[in-house]
C-alpha cells in the first residue's frame, strides 16, 4: 500500500447511532488516527457498538468506553498511542475512585502489529482488536465486562462486512453529504517500506452486490459523493451482477447508475493496476471526478527497485500520458518518500525532475522511517536525518508551488461545487471542488447537498473563494 493521504493524527470522533435499547445509557468516544479507511472503520465500529447499546460522544469525559483506532504508517506511531493511553489511564483511575467504570480499547493497525504487547505495556487497556474483527466488538465487550482482557487480532475467516450492521439512515444523514465506502482491503504488493501487508493482510475485495447495496443506502439518505477506499483500491475485482468478474472500472460504471449519487472518487491506487477499463471510466463518466491520487514514491529507478514498486519512472510517466489523453482536465496527486536507504543526491534529483514533469495539483511527502518487520528497515545505507530534512524541504517547496499554481490557474473559471457544510465564519458555506479543494461561498449560494456552478474569484492557502456563476 502507498502512504496515507491524510496526515493529521486525529481525524476526529465519529458519530454513533441511537442506542439499541432504551434502557442503555453507555457512551463511546472514538479517536481516529491516519487514513480514510480508518475513518470508515471508525464509523462501522460505531455501527456495531450501537447494537450493544452505545451512543457516540464527542466528549471523552462522558465516555464509558474509549477506543483508539490507530495507524501504523508513520514513525513512532506506536509510541504516540502509548502516550495517549497514559493520559486515558489516569482518567480511568479517577473514574474508579469515583465508582465509575471506564473501558479502554485499542483498534486498528497498531493493535494488529503490537497485539498483547499493548496490554503488557499499558495494563489499563481492556481490549485490543485488529482491523478484520470489528464486527466482534459486542461479544468482545461482553467478555471484558466479565473480567477478561481480550486480544482479538486473528484474521477472521468470515467476511466482516457481512457481519457488520447496516448504518441507519439517520446516522448516514448525520455524517454528511460525502461518504467513504471500503471496497477492498489489504495489499499483496509488499513494498519494502510498508507495514500494511502485515497489519491488514492480503488483498480482499468485497462483492459487487454488497458495494452497490451500501452505495444505494448512502444515496437514499442524501449522500451525493462517495469515495471508494482500499489499500490498493484499483486492484479491486469481484463477481459482478452478471456472474462475470469485474474490475474497478466496471464497478464505477455500475455505481454511476445509482440515482442521486452525483460524484465518485477512489483512493489509494497503485500504478501497476491502472487498466484500460479504469482509464475509460475517467474518459466516459462525468460523475467520476477529474482527480487521481496515484503515488509513485520516487523518481529514481534504482530506488523504485529497492522499494519493490515493480515499475520505473518511465512506466509511470507513460501511464500518466494515457490518463491525461483520456481526461485532459484531470489533476494528479501523489506520495513521495525521501531518504529511503541508499538514496543518493542523484536519486533525489531524479525525484525532483519527475515532479517537475508531472506538475502535481497536490501531493504528500515524507521522510523515510523504518517500520519494524519490513525489509527496508534492515537495508544498508540509511540516510542521515539531516540529509532527509534538507531533501524534504526542497521537495515540499516545489510541491507547494505546484499546488498554488494549480489553484491560481482556476481563478476566473466556472466550476461545479458540492456544498458540504457550514463555513467557519458566519455567512459562509464550504463546498468541494472536483479536485478536492475546499471552496468558500456565500451561505445563500445554496443548501448543503446542492451542486452549484461558481466562479473562482481568488485562492487561499489551501482553499478557493467563489461567487455564484
Amino acid at each position: 500500500m502507498d502512504l496515507n493521504t491524510i496526515e493529521s493524527d486525529d481525524i476526529g470522533t465519529v458519530a454513533g447511532q441511537p442506542a439499541a435499547r432504551a434502557t442503555a445509557a453507555k457512551k463511546v468516544f472514538i479517536k481516529t488516527y491516519g487514513c480514510q479507511m480508518n475513518v470508515y472503520d471508525s464509523q462501522r465500529m460505531s455501527d456495531a457498538l450501537a447494537a450493544d447499546g452505545y451512543t457516540a460522544t464527542d466528549a471523552i469525559g462522558e465516555a464509558d468506553l474509549v477506543l483508539l483506532n490507530t495507524c501504523h504508517i508513520r514513525e513512532k506511531a506506536a509510541e504516540k498511542v502509548y502516550s495517549e493511553l497514559g493520559r486515558i489511564r489516569d482518567m480511568k483511575a479517577e473514574r474508579a475512585d469515583a465508582g465509575r467504570e471506564l473501558l479502554i480499547g485499542v483498534a486498528g493497525c497498531v493493535a494488529q502489529a503490537e497485539g498483547a504487547e499493548i496490554i503488557r505495556r499499558s495494563p489499563a487497556v481492556d481490549l485490543v482488536i485488529g482491523p478484520q474483527t470489528y464486527h466482534r466488538l459486542p461479544d468482545v465487550l461482553a467478555r471484558v465486562r466479565g473480567g477478561e482482557k481480550i486480544v482479538e487480532t486473528e484474521y477472521a475467516i468470515e467476511d466482516k462486512f457481512e457481519h457488520l450492521p447496516r448504518p441507519r439512515r439517520a446516522e448516514i444523514i448525520k455524517r454528511g453529504v460525502t461518504a467513504f465506502l471500503t471496497v477492498q482491503e489489504g495489499c499483496d504488493k509488499f513494498c519494502t517500506f510498508c507495514v500494511v501487508p502485515y497489519t491488514r493482510g492480503s488483498e480482499v475485495s468485497r462483492p459487487v452486490a454488497q458495494i452497490v447495496a451500501e452505495a444505494e443506502r448512502l444515496a437514499e439518505a442524501g449522500v451525493r459523493e462517495v469515495t471508494l477506499l482500499g489499500q490498493n483500491v484499483n486492484a479491486w475485482h469481484g463477481q459482478g451482477e452478471n456472474g462475470e468478474e469485474w474490475g474497478l472500472g466496471r464497478l464505477l460504471f455500475r455505481l454511476a447508475e445509482i440515482p442521486g449519487l452525483a460524484r465518485l472518487r477512489y483512493t489509494t491506487s497503485h500504478p501497476r493496476d491502472m487498466d484500460d477499463e479504469l482509464i475509460a471510466a475517467h474518459r466516459d463518466l462525468p460523475s467520476l471526478m477529474p482527480y487521481l491520487h496515484l503515488p509513485v514514491q520516487s523518481g529514481s529507478d534504482r530506488i523504485l527497485k529497492a522499494m519493490n514498486r515493480r515499475h520505473t519512472a518511465e512506466d509511470y510517466l507513460a501511464l500518466l500520458d494515457r490518463i491525461r489523453t483520456a481526461r485532459p482536465d484531470i489533476a494528479l496527486s501523489g506520495d513521495f518518500i525521501v531518504g529511503f536507504p541508499g538514496e543518493t543526491d542523484a536519486d533525489f534529483e531524479a525525484t525532483m525532475e519527475l515532479v517537475r514533469q508531472v506538475n502535481y495539483a497536490s501531493a504528500f511527502s515524507f521522510k523515510y522511517s523504518p517500520r519494524p518487520g519490513t525489509p527496508g528497515a534492515d537495508m544498508p545505507g540509511h540516510v542521515p536525518e539531516s540529509v532527509k530534512d534538507e531533501r524534504l524541504q526542497l521537495l515540499q517547496a516545489l510541491l507547494l508551488k505546484q499546488q498554488q499554481d494549480f489553484g491560481s490557474s482556476l481563478v476566473g473559471s466556472s466550476i461545479d461545487t458540492l456544498i458540504e457544510k457550514p463555513g467557519r465564519q458566519a455567512g459562509q458555506k464550504v463546498g468541494r471542488s472536483p479536485w478536492l479543494q475546499p471552496v468558500i461561498v456565500d451561505e445563500k449560494a445554496g443548501e448543503i447537498g446542492d451542486i452549484i456552478q461558481v466562479r473562482i474569484t481568488k485562492t487561499g492557502y489551501n482553499s478557493l473563494f467563489a461567487e455564484l456563476a
